[in-house]
């Protein structure tokens, strides 16, 4: 029996506990995602990979490039792959951070920009978000360049 004629009951302290713990947990998380929440750097490195594919792609098929490009430009990966650092340098100043704390969102509006005569390079936009030492990119698109869009 119980000696004394305590009674058995479910502790508020356990519950408290469990509340504090929950509480700690996620402030602990919160902590964790602002310290992991990638800068500016780390955006300008991931966007020079993404656009040095994107380009290579894009550019270096059989009728990406005007054929007097095509002519003068013999290993076209190469001479993409060669300005990657450009690129993302590029990418950083024509971007706008939306810095959350924990997470991030990049706006990027590139291109446009008329080459030659008759060609035009493409526009391109992108959401990024950022967070937990990652990127996601959530939208990406392509126009002419007629006219600019893209907001979170």
């Amino acid at each position: 029996m119980n000696p004394a004629g305590w009674r058995l009951r479910p502790s508020s302290v356990t519950t408290t506990t469990s509340t504090l713990l929950g509480v700690l947990l996620s402030a602990g998380a919160a902590i964790g995602l602002a310290v992991t929440n990638p800068g500016p750097g780390d955006f300008e490195e991931f966007a020079s990979e993404q656009l040095t594919r994107l380009i290579t792609e894009e550019l270096c098929r059989e009728d990406g490039l005007p054929l007097m490009l095509r002519l003068v430009i013999r290993d076209c990966p190469a001479v993409v792959a060669s300005q990657r650092r450009v690129l993302g340098h590029l990418a950083l100043e024509h971007s706008r951070r939306r810095n959350l704390g924990l997470f991030s969102l990049y706006v990027t509006e590139l291109g446009g920009e008329k080459i030659l005569p008759n060609w035009r390079l493409p526009r391109y936009h992108a959401l990024t978000l950022a967070g937990a030492g990652r990127f996601l990119v959530l939208r990406t698109g392509q126009d002419n360049g007629d006219h600019r869009n893209v907001s979170p």
